[in-house]
């Protein structure tokens, strides 16, 4: 009897999971088919487009995560930095493994996310604000200055992945029907907005 207790206990106990990046057990992973690295492995130069004088025309991402710098496989982290002309829009997106850790380094931000419940967390930055945006809520950034803006972000994943809402819904295939029916328009007016966001 109480063997069976103790089954009965075990199997009703709730169980721990962890949806992050897999714990590794050596200090690093290698790159397949070597046996050894040096420094050059754990050193990344894609950021350098960032450092120009002249702000981008659009808005311009540079992301640091595993698939471009390989020596984050294992360590939980990436980065992105983000340079915003006047005026320009990070579209409504999500990171689906990973918070975000934004911090405005020079111009005005208006930043925001929703939440599970539909509500909207907003705010204005000003350089040296931090702001951080849930895993997987959809948030935005809108450079609300007379200038340029730039941001860097810091995520909890080597790979948080980005889901641009306006792209999702409208490049993906979704049937106009669909869309018309969830958005309670018609379809010329879906047809409108795919057309709008077709590569110029």
């Amino acid at each position: 009897l109480l063997l069976l207790l103790l089954l009965l206990a075990m199997a009703a106990a709730p169980r721990v999971t962890n949806a992050g990046d897999p714990n590794i057990l050596s200090d690093f992973v290698l790159p397949p088919n070597a046996n050894a690295v040096d420094a050059a492995y754990f050193t990344y130069t894609g950021m350098r487009v960032v450092i120009t004088p002249d702000p981008p025309d659009n808005f311009t991402a540079a992301t640091a995560s595993v698939a471009e710098f390989p020596a984050l496989g294992g360590q939980s982290v990436s980065m992105a930095t983000l340079l915003f002309p006047a005026g320009a829009v990070n579209p409504p997106h999500t990171h689906p493994r990973s918070a975000e850790l934004l911090f405005l380094v020079y111009g005005s931000l208006q930043v925001g996310f929703v939440d599970t419940a539909n509500r909207l967390f907003a705010r204005a930055l000003r350089a040296g604000d931090m702001f951080v945006f849930p895993k997987g809520a959809v948030h935005f950034q809108h450079a609300v200055g007379e200038g340029p803006a730039a941001a860097v972000s810091a995520f909890g994943s080597a790979n948080p992945g980005t889901l641009s809402v306006p792209k999702t819904l409208f490049d993906a295939g979704v049937d106009d029907a669909v869309l018309a029916k969830s958005f309670k328009t018609d379809v010329a007016t879906i047809l409108k907005l795919r057309a709008a966001l077709a590569p110029q």
